[in-house]
């Protein structure tokens, strides 16, 4: 796929000689932050700041305002945009919601951005409050406004911006199901990604713009399938589905970028950890000739803003007060130790596996499978802090379901118990399924009376599945999950949760109830 897409780039670079005039313009970009404001580890989680000073952490807003001012000055022309999902994800935005993002979004000089399916997680009134509070263009042309009154004002489909004389039209797009993944009220009615775009090309056109970005908050199949249907796009740039394009970074999901056609896609991966950068040119038509560029790996090697890390220190005081907040009550300890949930079922694990079940059994998920690993403490009887849950749960891991059959669920549960021996943290705290644990047999073969619901477990059905973004992307050996069907890895914050679970389960008593059999 590599080999074809330079291949396409070498001859369009030879058309590009052969133009009548050129239009140049480096396209800087960023997708799913999530309020990433402080450095992230390479797991994407928290990373404290004696890492940090010892360079093993990523991103953070930072070192982001450090490496978009260095690519400014490198292209001259350029358009900084970005694909969605700034909210949600740390406590930055469980306590300034998306005062946070906007100030270091308007600090950075961003030229507009598309509406993430987060956007809406606290509904039209806090996107309409972020809206008045940056400086640049919020987009959305798939989703019908004018039954919402909050945001009639304050979004728009597309717009036309002029950069180094020329025009350049910006459409916005946001997961069509938007309605199903976040809160954005009754008023709101999404349409179809292709058939909106086309629609504001048509109009774009009219008005003298042949040069079209489309910012994509939909996923790299739908950004396919946006470009193939509409050719008179000329860039995606996407988001949601945290795809890493690259040309030198093993794993990538294709080449950066990827070529349909004349219209190039790219995306970022998420969380700061990259900045996008695209140089593109244009002929005299308004046709790419040349799309080429890298991912820019936000690692050790770029210096963070002194100004900016302080303001994110300062930002950062507050959160002690949620830290601190009395989410619940239990009426005993709940036993979350190293040496239990790594080697059998365990107090915390049924508490966490439950509400990770409880929070999406409306959605047709059965089963709840938690990494032993994940947990990293119990939690004293009386007053549960915030900051407990945070202790227990501080990877900062989002609720991730998807659907497998009946023998990759069996797979998964081998694989959950083969370092028991060693204390392994891919032991499989669960709810919704019972099975029983040899641990003398030989590794994959300890498990043994797999019941989903009450009923054996058939190897050729399929069932929802939910787990946390780690285990689902492969972590602790689950790589069996990473081709799940119907994945989608950014629900909420795991600690937020099983806070909740906790508040609405009045006084908690903690249990354990047999679901996984220890055989002798």
């Amino acid at each position: 796929m590599l080999a074809r897409f330079l291949t396409a780039t070498a001859v369009l670079g030879l058309t590009a000689g052969m133009a009548s005039a050129e239009y140049k313009i480096t396209i800087l970009h960023t997708n799913d932050f999530h309020a990433r404001f402080e450095p992230i580890s390479k797991y994407d989680s928290t990373c404290g700041a004696e890492d940090n000073d010892a360079g093993e952490c990523f991103g953070g807003s930072a070192r982001l305002v450090t490496a978009v001012e260095a690519a400014k000055e490198r292209a001259g022309n350029y358009l900084l945009v970005d694909g969605g999902d700034q909210f949600q994800g740390t406590l930055f935005y469980t306590y300034y919601k998306g005062k946070a993002a906007a100030e270091m979004m308007n600090k950075m000089g961003y030229d507009g951005m598309t509406v993430g399916n987060h956007e809406f997680d606290d509904g039209p009134e806090v996107l309409k409050g972020f809206t008045e509070a940056v400086d640049f263009p919020i987009l959305m042309s798939n989703a019908d406004i004018s039954g919402e009154p909050i945001l009639t004002d304050a979004i728009q489909k597309s717009i036309i911006i002029e950069k180094d004389g020329e025009k350049i039209g910006m459409i916005g797009l946001t997961p069509q199901d938007t309605d199903e993944l976040a809160s954005p009220g009754k008023n709101i009615i999404f349409t179809p990604p292709a058939d909106a775009v086309a629609a504001e090309v048509e109009r774009l056109k009219a008005e003298g713009v042949n040069k079209i970005v489309v910012l994509s908050h939909s996923g790299l199949n739908v950004d396919r399938a946006v470009a193939e249907a509409n050719p008179d796009v000329d860039i995606i740039v996407g988001g949601h589905d945290n795809s890493l394009l690259s040309n030198t970074i093993e794993g990538a999901k294709g080449p950066y970028p990827i070529m349909v056609g004349t219209t190039a896609i790219v995306q970022a991966y998420a969380y700061g950890k990259f900045l996008g950068e695209l140089n593109v040119t244009f002929d005299d038509d308004g046709v790419i000739t040349e799309a080429v560029g890298e991912p820019i790996l936000l690692d050790a090697s770029v210096t963070e803003d002194e100004t900016t890390k302080a303001r994110i220190t300062e930002m950062a005081a507050p959160l002690d007060e949620i830290r601190n907040e009395v989410v619940a009550e239990t009426s005993e300890a709940i036993e979350g130790s190293r040496e239990v949930c790594r080697a059998m079922e365990c107090q915390m694990g049924t508490l966490v596996a439950d509400a990770m079940l409880a929070r999406v059994a409306d959605q047709g998920i059965e089963v709840a499978i938690a990494n032993g690993g994940g947990l990293r403490s119990s939690i004293d009887a009386g007053e549960v802090t915030m900051g407990e849950v945070l202790t227990v749960l501080p990877f900062q891991n989002t609720l991730s379901t998807f659907q497998v059959s009946g023998a990759t669920l069996i797979e998964a549960l081998e694989n959950g118990v083969s370092q028991i021996e060693d204390g392994g943290g891919r032991f499989p705290q669960v709810a919704g399924i019972s099975f029983t644990v040899t641990a003398s047999a030989e590794p994959g073969s300890r498990v043994s009376d797999v019941m989903v619901g009450g009923e054996p477990i058939d190897p050729e059905a399929t069932y929802g599945v939910v787990s946390n973004n780690y285990v689902r992307n492969g972590g602790d050996g689950y790589s069996m999950f990473v081709d799940a069907e119907n994945a989608y890895d950014f629900g909420p914050d795991l600690a937020d949760v099983v806070a909740e679970y906790l508040a609405e389960s009045g006084p908690y008593t903690p249990y354990t109830d047999g679901r996984i059999t220890m055989a002798e």
